[in-house]
């Protein structure tokens, strides 16, 4: 897909990764661009061919409202994510419901409304924006890692369900990148802007998945190995005990 003339969505378009997506897609021509976000009052863009619209990934009538809305939509970029810190054991079982809602069962709501649209419009791609923590887990991370992991698979699952009709599913992988959600975060980040362009590289070219960084190829490598030798290392790596 060359995203000239394409018209798109991303969720959670207002601040960090989302909104260098659609900064991206209006550098490269896209006709229009609905950015969404819980609050659109939020939504600062000053280029006519952003759409502002309101969608909230635990709210499911907002998404059906959505999609009745961008009903000439070809591109899906599910972006919108939250990171609660919450811990697997200890943590609040409330704030762990809330990253799965968001990161699985929100993002799935968003494909599930949208599928016919795009398959209306001929097709279309959906892009999930994932992590390097789909595949490994971290310390503070627990809930985060496992709604990222149930997203990875949802995407490979969707892609497989979606290929009848012309769609393609992309997923995007990264480590961390220079965004309010990782602010306290002390070591290497990537540009979020690297993550919109390499997607966006990636639909041209057909891949069905992107890895941004280093660190997340790295990671991806290290599945064929021993666990315990990888973990050693992430222990090493970030510091932890």
């Amino acid at each position: 897909m060359n995203v000239t003339d394409q018209i798109a969505l991303v969720t959670g378009a207002n601040r960090g990764i989302g909104r260098q997506f659609v900064l991206e897609l209006l550098e490269r021509g896209a006709e229009t661009v609905y950015a969404t976000a819980r609050r659109p009052e939020t939504l600062d863009f000053d280029d006519r061919r952003v759409v502002p619209l309101r969608l909230d990934l635990l709210d499911h009538d907002s998404v059906v409202t959505a999609a009745g809305v961008a009903r000439d939509v070809t591109l899906i970029v599910n972006n919108a994510g939250i990171s609660t810190g919450a811990g697997l054991v200890t943590g609040d079982l409330g704030e762990l419901r809330r990253e799965m809602d968001t990161h699985f069962w929100g993002t799935l709501d968003v494909i599930r409304e949208f599928a016919p649209v795009l398959s209306a419009n001929g097709g279309g791609a959906v892009v999930n924006v994932l992590s390097a923590l789909s595949w490994f887990a971290s310390p503070g991370a627990g809930g985060y890692a496992a709604a990222k992991a149930a997203a990875w698979n949802m995407t490979n699952g969707v892609r497989l369900e979606l290929a009848g009709q012309g769609t393609l599913v992309q997923g995007v992988l990264l480590g961390a990148a220079d965004t309010d959600l990782m602010a306290d975060y002390d070591g290497h980040k990537i540009d979020p802007r690297d993550v919109a362009r390499r997607s966006l590289d990636g639909l041209a070219s057909g891949s069905i998945e992107v890895i941004v960084d280093e660190w997340t190829a790295m990671v991806k490598a290290s599945l064929a190995d021993d666990p315990a030798v990888f973990y050693a290392k992430m222990t090493e790596l970030l510091g932890a005990s």
